[in-house]
C-alpha cells in the first residue's frame, strides 16, 4: 500500500494540518486592494501578496492584532512586526515594502489560527468596515512533500513496498510532528468505516512486518 499511503498522506499534509496565517489587513489611507499607498514603492496587492508570505506561529486561542509602524526611508520586513508574546515570527526577514524618503507605513493585521486555506471571501463578512482588507489565509505549515516507493523484502518476499516521505515545513511544527499528525487525521476519518459493522470492529488483522536480525 506504498502509492495508496503515501498519495493520501501527501493530500493531508498539504491541505489539512493546523497552521497561522492573517486573515485581514488595513493600511493607513488604503480603501481598497487596488489602491496605492502614499511614500510605499509597493501597491497594496504587492504588499497583500507579502503578507500572504509570512510565516507565523500564534499560541493564542483566538485571534490577535499585530501592527506595523514604520518611517522612511526604510525596508520594512516581518521584523518590524509589533505584536504581544503569543505570536512567534518564524522569518523575520520577510520583504513586506519599501518606504520612501519621508514616508509613513502603518499597518494593522488580524492573525488567527486555521486549517488548510481559507479564501479572502470566506474571511469577509457583512459586518467588516470600509479599508479592512480580507486576505487569502494559508495555513498549512508544509510547503512541500515528496514521496517515493520501492520494493522491500519482508522475509523470503520482495513484493512489498518501502515508502520514504520528504517533508518541507515553515519551521512551525517539525517533519516528523507534521506526518503524525497526518497519520491521526487518516486514521480518524476511516475509523468511521470501520465501525459501519461490528466484526471489522473486532476482527484481527494481520500486518506484516520487516523481520530484525
Amino acid at each position: 500500500y506504498g502509492t495508496t499511503l503515501g498519495n493520501s498522506l501527501r493530500r493531508v499534509l498539504l491541505a489539512s494540518l493546523p497552521g497561522t496565517a492573517v486573515s485581514d489587513i488595513q493600511i493607513d489611507g488604503v480603501l481598497h486592494e487596488f489602491s496605492a499607498v502614499d511614500g510605499v514603492i509597493e501597491d497594496v496587492t504587492q504588499i497583500v501578496l507579502n503578507v500572504k508570505k509570512l510565516k507565523l506561529k500564534s499560541y493564542a486561542d483566538d485571534s490577535l492584532k499585530a501592527e506595523i509602524d514604520v518611517v522612511g526611508p526604510a525596508t520594512v520586513t516581518a521584523n518590524d512586526i509589533k505584536a504581544d508574546d503569543d505570536l512567534e515570527i518564524l522569518d523575520p526577514e520577510q520583504f513586506i515594502c519599501t518606504v520612501a524618503e519621508g514616508g509613513h507605513f502603518h499597518m494593522q493585521m488580524t492573525v488567527i489560527n486555521g486549517r488548510g486555506y481559507t479564501p479572502a471571501e470566506q474571511n469577509k463578512t457583512d459586518e467588516t468596515p470600509i479599508g479592512v482588507l480580507p486576505v487569502d489565509s494559508i495555513f498549512t505549515p508544509v510547503e512541500k512533500v515528496n514521496y517515493q516507493v520501492e520494493n522491500t523484502r519482508v522475509g523470503k518476499r520482495n513484493d512489498f513496498d518501502k515508502l520514504t516521505i520528504d517533508i518541507w515545513t515553515n519551521g512551525s511544527i517539525g517533519p516528523r510532528e507534521a506526518i503524525s499528525l497526518s497519520a491521526k487525521i487518516l486514521t480518524e476519518h476511516l475509523t468511521s468505516f470501520v465501525n459501519l459493522t461490528e466484526e471489522a470492529k473486532s476482527a484481527d488483522m494481520m500486518i506484516e512486518k520487516e523481520e530484525t536480525q
